[in-house]
């Protein structure tokens, strides 16, 4: 039997207790080289080749191993040398690539998604009630909306603090910071270099995962979130001004407003 990459792969994650990742992989490979040299080999007798793994010293020392070793069938050293010594990263992205795209063109019960650390096996979200009541668990907690607003400053001005998180949002974000923590989103990631040493939030990998992205990069553009936008507002609500005419609506020029009033004058006159 020829080496199939696509499929030790597909048993690979099926085995997996949890994300397979390319360095996973390529260590189940290298392990698997090193197995495969230290097997002797079966010839046409069918009795163990003395190159590979037997030990004349040993055996004439009365010296046995420690456990038997089963010679490795002639047939199968085909098999052995298709397995190539290194799987590239791109390798195995474009089979994971096809494997996923299988899944879901054959309308599978389950999916082949890739997260921060690497590819698992999930079952399709509409199949997701059979699997609660399977484990006996209730249905998943939705996040209030105070919690996702929470969720999305720490996300994209990460490290934060919760007074920043605050001055942005406007009210109390202790709450949302208590359920973040509990569901694993965010984490302590230090204490920023202010008075007083305040806590600082960032998002984790089950955050990624929450959100269905790889990593940070992914996230969106948002130019209501974004550094400059989120500085500038800061700044301006520090140092309010009177409001003029054109926060007001009032954009019309003298010339405009002139013009306007000019003709409205027929139609008072008319009207008396």
């Amino acid at each position: 039997m020829a080496f199939d990459l696509k499929r030790v792969l597909k048993v690979m994650l099926f085995a997996s207790n949890g994300p397979l990742s390319v360095k996973d992989i390529q260590t189940a490979v290298s392990r698997f080289h090193e197995s495969a040299m230290a097997l002797p080999l079966l010839d046409e007798q069918g009795e163990g080749s003395k190159e590979q793994g037997s030990n004349p010293e040993a055996t004439a020392a009365g010296i046995e191993p420690a456990e038997p070793v089963i010679p490795m069938p002639a047939e199968d050293e085909e098999f052995y040398r298709d397995v190539p010594t290194l799987i590239t990263a791109a390798q195995i992205r474009e089979v994971m690539d096809t494997i996923s795209l299988e899944l879901r063109a054959a309308d599978s019960e389950t999916l082949l998604i890739e997260g921060a650390t690497g590819w698992r096996l999930v079952t399709h979200p509409r199949f997701a009630r059979w699997v609660r009541l399977l484990r006996n668990e209730p249905p998943p907690v939705r996040l209030s909306p105070s919690s996702l607003e929470t969720m999305a400053v720490i996300a994209y001005r990460q490290p934060v603090t919760r007074a920043a998180i605050e001055q942005i949002r406007g009210v109390s974000a202790e709450a949302g910071l208590t359920k973040l923590l509990e569901r694993d989103l965010v984490y302590i990631v230090g204490r920023a270099d202010l008075p007083g040493r305040p806590i600082q939030y960032g998002t984790t990998d089950t955050f990624l995962e929450f959100v269905g992205i790889k990593s940070l990069d992914e996230l969106p553009s948002s130019d209501v979130l974004s550094p400059r936008q989120i500085d500038a507002w800061l700044q301006t609500s520090a140092n309010p001004r009177a409001a003029g005419d054109s926060d007001m609506g009032l954009e019309e020029t003298e010339e405009q407003q002139m013009t306007l009033q000019q003709s409205a004058l027929p139609e008072t006159s008319a009207s008396s």
